[in-house]
């Protein structure tokens, strides 16, 4: 499976397959990534014809270097099979399941994938919007380990839903944090979920600053007015690349060979913050690689 650790993800776009007119939009928008729905945002009576769209749509060619995600159907419902199927057929780049529960749930997936796509190129994405998900998150984790799962995203419309509470961003904070633990110990990306008010930009700066500083990747979007936003904050600041370099260039010299710590711009510097930096980099690097 390709490492898809520094490929930008932070705007990362739903998009109703069964609208044509979205499709086309979203072929000249800068999101990293469009993910094609068809849970949510499609009529159940819409769902077969959504399929076909979004199938067509992956096997365009007209997206550019924008990562293509399809979000199928729960594995409760009558459409999964065929939305797993079609997906894996058409080549995206992943395909997001929700309403996940356990890590066997991970395991009946993959083995279903791996009947249709034996390359192991497509990536699955688990939505985190359970109550049961959050209890098994370190055993969901884990399979990232040898399995095709590299990426979490929350829902918290969802889990607020099924916890019967508040929509109040402050009591998913614990979980957030949880959540981004589990994905950091087997090496997997993370997405914050939506923010609802798209006529908000401030409070949809507020959710993705606070995102970026537990460490989430990116932010998942609902309308492209969202999308500037996310790119700016979950992209390295002008500053940050400025330090990753000199941190960088600092170890490479050459009478500082063998060093585990040396002092940078006043600051003492480990080889932990070396491999920060070098990740800062790269994904600035492949930011302005993906430039859409």
């Amino acid at each position: 499976m390709s490492n898809t650790q520094f490929t930008p993800r932070r705007s990362c776009l739903y998009m109703p397959a069964s609208n044509p007119r979205a499709l086309e939009k979203a072929k000249t928008l800068p999101a990293d990534t469009i993910i094609f729905d068809l849970e949510d945002a499609v009529a159940p009576e819409a769902k077969e014809e959504a399929r076909k769209l979004a199938c067509a749509a992956l096997q365009s060619g007209e997206y550019g270097s924008r990562e293509l995600v399809v979000r199928i159907n729960s594995m409760d419902t009558p459409w999964f099979a065929q939305d797993l199927r079609q997906a894996c057929l058409s080549q995206a780049n992943a395909v997001l399941v929700p309403k996940i529960l356990t890590a066997d749930d991970i395991i009946q997936i993959t083995d279903f994938m791996e009947d249709q796509d034996a390359s192991l190129d497509i990536q699955l994405w688990a939505m985190i919007e359970m109550p049961e998900a959050i209890i098994n998150l370190p055993q969901i984790a884990a399979l990232a380990s040898q399995r095709r799962l590299t990426t979490f995203v929350m829902g918290f419309n969802d889990l607020a839903k099924e916890m019967k509470a508040e929509h109040d961003r402050a009591i998913f904070v614990p979980v957030m944090i949880q959540a981004v633990i589990a994905a950091r110990a087997y090496g997997l990306n993370i997405l914050d979920s939506v923010y609802n008010d798209f006529s908000d930009p401030a409070g949809l700066e507020r959710e993705c600053l606070e995102a970026r500083n537990v460490g989430f990747d990116g932010k998942t979007l609902i309308h492209p007015a969202q999308i500037e936003t996310a790119n700016r904050i979950f992209a390295p600041s002008a500053e940050k690349i400025t330090e990753a370099l000199a941190i960088i260039k600092a170890f490479k010299n050459p009478i500082n060979a063998g060093k585990g710590a040396i002092v940078v711009d006043g600051k003492m510097t480990e080889l932990l913050h070396l491999k920060q930096a070098k990740q800062t980099v790269a994904l600035a690097e492949a930011i302005a690689a993906a430039r859409h």
